[in-house]
């Protein structure tokens, strides 16, 4: 279901946040890269936006250089720590129909993309988030204290702040760049890993349109440092902060 079979061409950024990557920044960008390359083989369709967030390592360098070497790579630079931050600097400057975002270790089945694009842009979706909770996602390698902490978060979105959709924290969500304004202004204005969430959020109080897709998703299990409470103090801090912005 590539770009060459649907029926109006949108064009796309996906921005990839990125924190001390040096290791695996250069080959995951390279597969995505080809993976694009593949299915929206059209000149000058989209980009791959490499947001970099106070990275001390050789990072930017790295992504400095792939953007010289591949025309439909960029970047931009954010001093500060946040993904939010990167996600709102990056967005901000585009001039594509479609923006969004994915995670570096590249989780969620790059397939999938395929699906987003055309639930976007040939079925009139808002928003298209995926779901590791959904029924029909097949969740690999998930260690338990990372299982147990999505599934308390989730709970407590729909607890305190009333919402439908089943996974607020999956690195996977794209949407029309011209709706991002009015969800920043609805109060989709976190610097952090939160911000994701208000996107849907925001969404669901709008009335938007919203496409949950199931994912297949295979964990990072080198990165699986998950401190459930305090985690859970910090969102509910947030969540108490969206809520006041509800209109």
């Amino acid at each position: 279901m590539g770009a060459e079979r649907t029926g109006f061409m949108m064009t796309f950024d996906v921005t990839i946040p990125v924190l001390n990557e040096e290791a695996t920044l250069d080959r995951n960008v390279r597969i995505l890269h080809q993976f694009l390359m593949e299915h929206f083989p059209v000149n000058g369709q989209w980009r791959i936006v490499i947001a970099d967030n106070g990275s001390t390592d050789r990072t930017l360098e790295i992504a400095q250089a792939l953007s010289k070497s591949l025309p439909e790579i960029t970047f931009v630079r954010v001093p500060e720590k946040g993904v939010g931050l990167a996600l709102k600097t990056s967005w901000g400057q585009s001039q594509a129909d479609i923006v969004g975002y994915m995670d570096l270790d590249l989780a969620t089945d790059l397939p999938h993309f395929l699906e987003a694009y055309d639930a976007l842009a040939n079925q009139g979706y808002d928003i298209v988030y995926g779901s590791r909770l959904h029924p029909k996602a097949r969740v690999i390698n998930r260690p338990f204290k990372r299982e147990v902490a999505s599934r308390i978060f989730n709970l407590l979105l729909k607890l305190y702040l009333g919402v439908r959709f089943s996974d607020g924290m999956c690195g996977f969500k794209f949407l029309r760049r011209e709706l991002y304004p009015i969800l920043y202004e609805a109060g989709a204005q976190n610097n952090g890993w939160f911000f994701s969430t208000e996107l849907l959020t925001t969404a669901e109080w709008l009335g938007l349109k919203i496409f949950e897709l199931p994912v297949k998703w295979t964990d990072d299990v080198s990165s699986s440092r998950v401190e459930i409470i305090p985690l859970a103090k910090r969102y509910i801090q947030s969540m108490r902060e969206l809520k006041k912005k509800k209109r």
